[in-house]
C-alpha cells in the first residue's frame, strides 16, 4: 500500500498506452485556455446572486479572496507538473510521493471531481439552451425532455447531447479538441466583457455604498463559497503528456489561467454591483441577463449573453470530460483500473474507449439521475485532492532535493502548508450531508482497491515476479 513510482518512471512511460502513444501537440496558449475552459464556467453566471447578499459591494474582496485562496494550491500544482510531466495530475503526484493507497484515494477523488462534474454542468447547459430558444425562435424544449426524473421530467435530452458533442471532438484528437476549446473559451471571454461594457453603462455610486453592509465575516464567508468557482485551474495538468514541452509550459499555463480567471471575475463583480443595488441579487439566479436588460431596456443583450453562458458550459463539459479520460488513462496504465482505458487508437493517438466509455457513463448520468446533493460532493473530492498536492510537494521536497524542477514554490514549505491549511478549513465548513456523500464514495473506493486494485497493479505484479524468480 505504501509502495511508490519513482518519478523518472513515471516521466520515461508518459504517453505510452496499450496500443499506440499520446500525440505531443498543445502549447503554452492550448495549456492555458485548457484551465481557463475548464474554470470559467457557470460559476460567474450564477454565482454573484448567491455571493452578493452575503458580501454586499464588498463581493469584489471575497472573489480576490478565493483566488487568493486557490492561489496556494496552483503554486503547488504548478510545481509538480513542471516536475512530474504526466497525465495523472495529482493522482500521479502522490503516486510518486505519498504511496499507491493514497494514489488510489487521489483518484477517486478525481473521478468524482470530473466524473459527477460534467454531468452536473451538462444539466444546466439543457437550462441556457432553453432560455437562448426561447429568445430567439419563441421555442423551448418539452420539461419532460429537458429534466431529469424528479425534476419534472423523465431524460434530460439536452444534457446526453451536449456529453456526446463534445465526445465527438475529443474523439478527433488532443489537438482538434483543444483548438474547438480554444474557440469557445473566447467566446466566454468575449460574452463577459460584452456584459461589462454594457452594463458599466448602468453603473451608479451609490450602489457601492456602503461597501461593506455586513462586514469583514460576511466578505469571508461569500469568499469561502466562491472558490469553488476556481475549480478548474488544475486541468492543464491532467495533459502534461500531450504538452509540447510539459516542463516549461505547464506551469505557466496553470499561473496564467488563474489569474485571467481572478481578473475576469473581478471585473464582472465590480461592473454588476454597481449596475445593481445589492440587495436585489437575492434569489437572482440569472443576475447578468437580468442587469444588461434593464439597463438597455431590450432583451437582445440578455440573449446574447445566453448564447455566451451556452458556450462556456460547453467548454467546462469539453475540458473536465478531457481531464477524466487522461486520469483513467493514467491509473489503467498502473493497472489500478481495467486495461481498456489505456488503449491508445495507433493512428489517431487517442485513449478511443475510454473516452466513449467515460462519455456515455457521465451522458447518462447527466440525463437521468438528479445530481443536486452528488454534485456538491465535488467540492470536497476537489479540495482533498489540493490538500495531498500541497503535501506531496513538502515529501517531494524532503525526497528529492536535487531533483531539477522548472518551478519553485517560494518560501519553502510555509506556502504548501498554508494551501493545504486552507483546503482543510474549506472541507470543514462543508455541509454534513456532504461528507456523508464523500464518506460513502470513499468506502465504496477502498473496498475497490483491497479486492482489485491492490493485486492488479503493475508495481505488485513486478514484486510478485521478482519473488517468483529470486525462488
Amino acid at each position: 500500500m505504501m509502495r511508490r513510482k519513482p518519478v523518472e518512471r513515471l516521466v520515461a512511460e508518459g504517453g505510452h498506452g496499450e496500443g499506440g502513444t499520446l500525440r505531443r501537440s498543445l502549447g503554452m496558449w492550448q495549456l492555458t485556455m485548457i484551465s481557463i475552459g475548464a474554470t470559467l464556467g457557470t460559476g460567474i453566471f450564477v454565482v454573484l446572486g448567491d455571493a452578493v447578499p452575503k458580501a454586499g459591494p464588498a463581493v469584489i474582496i471575497s472573489f480576490v479572496i478565493a483566488g487568493v485562496t486557490a492561489l496556494f494550491s496552483a503554486l503547488s500544482y504548478a510545481e509538480l507538473a513542471g516536475s512530474i510531466p504526466v497525465s495523472g495530475s495529482s493522482y500521479s503526484y502522490a503516486y510518486a510521493t505519498l504511496g499507491e493507497l493514497i494514489a488510489w484515494v487521489c483518484g477517486w477523488c478525481l473521478i468524482l471531481e470530473y466524473g459527477v462534474s460534467v454531468a452536473a454542468v451538462a444539466v444546466g447547459w439543457g437550462q441556457y439552451l432553453n432560455e437562448l430558444l426561447d429568445g430567439t425562435i419563441g421555442v423551448t424544449i418539452p420539461g419532460w425532455l429537458a429534466n431529469p426524473p424528479g425534476h419534472g421530467g423523465y431524460f434530460n435530452l439536452p444534457a446526453l447531447l451536449v456529453v456526446l458533442l463534445c465526445m465527438a471532438f475529443l474523439l478527433g484528437g488532443a489537438k482538434e479538441s483543444a483548438r474547438a476549446n480554444t474557440i469557445m473559451v473566447c467566446v466566454k471571454i468575449a460574452a463577459l466583457l460584452l456584459f461589462c461594457a454594457v452594463a458599466f453603462q448602468g453603473i451608479k455610486s451609490g450602489n457601492y455604498k456602503p461597501f461593506m453592509p455586513l462586514g469583514i465575516a460576511g466578505v469571508s464567508h461569500a469568499g469561502a463559497s466562491l472558490f469553488f468557482s476556481y475549480i478548474g485551474f488544475d486541468a492543464a495538468s491532467t495533459a502534461g503528456e500531450e504538452a509540447k514541452d510539459a516542463q516549461r509550459d505547464l506551469p505557466k499555463a496553470i499561473m496564467l489561467s488563474l489569474l485571467i480567471v481572478t481578473t475576469l471575475y473581478c471585473l464582472v463583480a465590480a461592473v454588476a454591483v454597481g449596475a445593481m443595488p445589492w440587495k436585489r441579487f437575492d434569489g437572482a439566479e440569472a443576475a447578468l441577463a437580468g442587469i444588461m436588460k434593464d439597463v438597455t431596456g431590450q432583451s437582445f443583450w440578455s440573449v446574447m449573453l445566453a448564447a455566451g453562458a451556452v458556450i462556456a458550459i460547453a467548454s467546462v463539459v469539453l475540458t473536465v470530460l478531457y481531464g477524466q479520460t487522461r486520469i483513467l488513462f493514467a491509473m489503467s496504465r498502473d493497472g489500478l483500473a481495467p486495461k481498456v482505458f489505456a488503449k491508445v487508437h495507433a493512428k489517431s493517438g487517442v485513449p478511443r474507449a475510454n473516452t466513449v466509455i467515460v462519455s456515455l457513463f457521465c451522458g447518462l448520468l447527466a440525463a437521468a439521475i438528479p445530481l443536486d446533493q452528488l454534485a456538491d460532493a465535488t467540492s470536497i473530492g476537489t479540495l482533498f485532492a489540493f490538500a495531498l498536492v500541497n503535501v506531496s510537494v513538502i515529501v517531494l521536497r524532503r525526497t528529492r532535493p536535487e531533483m531539477k524542477r522548472s518551478f519553485k514554490v517560494a518560501l519553502g514549505p510555509v506556502f504548501p502548508v498554508i494551501g493545504f491549511g486552507l483546503c482543510v478549513y474549506n472541507m470543514v465548513n462543508l455541509p454534513a450531508v456532504t461528507w456523508l456523500t464523500f464518506a460513502g464514495w470513499m468506502a465504496v473506493g477502498l473496498v475497490i482497491y483491497f479486492l482489485y486494485g491492490m493485486k492488479s497493479s503493475r508495481l505488485a505484479r513486478e514484486e510478485r515476479e521478482t519473488v517468483t524468480l529470486e525462488g
